[in-house]
Parts: structure tokens; C-alpha cells; sequence
């Protein structure tokens, strides 16, 4: 019984140690990427996602980008594969753009390029201003 324990205890002892050891070459291998950490904190970073509302002034569908005119001044952003295109609850396509729609882009910028991560149109109807009749005088008493 006692050569069981000491066994026991021992291989504990074994795997104590090993463990340590492993532990102890994980810390020496973290400070390696330090040297780059500008490049990849950059990749690491979340992309910031930018909005303009505004209405579309060009779209090219040969270069596939769409400028928006917005408050703050135009925005040309690239249109790809993963570019969502919604009029409502329907799926568009690049060549449903038209310069004068009333537009929601969402932007990515990641080197000098903004790529396009959504196009809202608003529909026609919902662009149109509604106009409000005044309300029905109520009846007068006697």
C-alpha cells in the first residue's frame, strides 16, 4: 500500500513540474509578436462602420461604386459580393440604383477605400411627403 501511494504521489509530483515547465514557454513566446504590434493591432482592430443619408449622385456599374451626396460632403464607396442592396424587405442589385434615390450607405474604410457594407433605398411613397388635411370642425351644439 505504501509503494502505491508513493507511486501515486510521484507521478503528481511528475506532472506538477511538467506543467509548470509548459506554462513557463508560453510566457517567453507571448512577447514575440510585440514587434509587430502596430500591424497587428491594425488587423485585430474592429473595422468602424460609418452611415451617410443622402442621395445617390453617380453610380458606376463598371467600376461598381456608388457616390452618395450627404450633409458632409460625397461619398464614393466601393459596391462587392458582400454589399447588402434593400428597397424595404426586397433584395436590389447594383443596377436598381439610380442617381436620385434617397439612400442609407453603410461604409467600411480600411486603407484609403471605403467598401460598401449596405445600401438602404427608401422607397418612392416614403419619399413623398404626406400631406395633412386640417381635422373636421366638430359639430356646434343648440
Amino acid at each position: 500500500m505504501k509503494k502505491v501511494l508513493a507511486l501515486i504521489i510521484s507521478v503528481l509530483f511528475v506532472f506538477a513540474v511538467t506543467t509548470l515547465s509548459f506554462a513557463a514557454e508560453e510566457k517567453k513566446a507571448a512577447p514575440a509578436p510585440a514587434k509587430n504590434a502596430d500591424k497587428a493591432m491594425e488587423k485585430m482592430a474592429p473595422v468602424k462602420v460609418k452611415q451617410v443619408t443622402g442621395a445617390v449622385a453617380a453610380v458606376d456599374a463598371k467600376a461598381k461604386t456608388v457616390t452618395v451626396k450627404g450633409k458632409k460632403g460625397d461619398v464614393t464607396a466601393m459596391v462587392d459580393d458582400k454589399t447588402k442592396i434593400m428597397m424595404g424587405k426586397d433584395v436590389k442589385t447594383l443596377a436598381d440604383v439610380k442617381a436620385g434615390d434617397k439612400v442609407t450607405l453603410k461604409y467600411s474604410e480600411a486603407d484609403g477605400k471605403m467598401t460598401a457594407k449596405s445600401i438602404a433605398i427608401k422607397p418612392a411613397e416614403k419619399m413623398m411627403e404626406k400631406k395633412v388635411e386640417p381635422a373636421a370642425k366638430p359639430a356646434e351644439k343648440k
